[in-house]
């Protein structure tokens, strides 16, 4: 099902980034940042988009969430779209260490495919990692948009990129 992988081979980590959907503003009066829920367009948006992940990417062994709202109903949004998964609560993936996040992930089974869901500029940062590159802003994440990073020698090591994609590609991938 994933573009550029042999199914058979679970061998490696696979690892499937996906930045959290449209939020309430940061600002917005009587929510504080850390507690910012999606909007109901972005709700819309993402369950559409999420469909689009499930058909280009096997369902992930593991889906790990930030702890705050917005990132959780994201995860939770693709963990319907992927069936028989369940959102776990990395509270890595709230912070801005990708030190942190790759502590987690080698915590995984080294042939698991992994998603998760959490926020910028961290997500960039990570990807950025896994990539070899300096500049992270370079791969920002769209609100709602992904990535599929091989990772051949596990989390602490250097990966490849299978695909980047925006939100709206991912909504055009989606089965009507």
């Amino acid at each position: 099902m994933v573009p550029g992988r042999d199914p058979s081979d679970n061998s490696q980590m696979q690892l499937l980034i996906v930045r959290h959907a449209a939020a309430m503003p940061r600002g917005t009066p009587g929510i504080p940042d850390d507690q910012r829920p999606l909007t109901p367009e972005g709700r819309a948006k993402f369950r559409v988009a999420a469909r689009g992940l499930a058909r280009i990417v096997d369902r992930p062994d593991v889906l790990l969430t930030s702890p705050l709202p917005r990132a959780r109903a994201t995860a939770e949004i693709a963990a319907r779209a992927f069936k028989g998964v369940e959102a776990q609560v990395e509270p890595a993936l709230a912070g801005e260490s990708v030190d942190g996040i790759i502590v987690a992930l080698t915590k995984l089974p080294k042939e698991a495919t992994v998603a998760i869901v959490g926020h910028e500029p961290v997500l960039s940062s990570l990807l950025a990692r896994f990539l070899g590159a300096s500049q992270g802003e370079r791969l920002a994440f769209k609100k709602g948009g992904g990535a599929l990073v091989d990772l051949p020698k596990g989390p602490a090591a250097a990966g490849q990129l299978i695909w980047f994609l925006k939100p709206r590609i991912l909504r055009a991938l989606a089965d009507d």
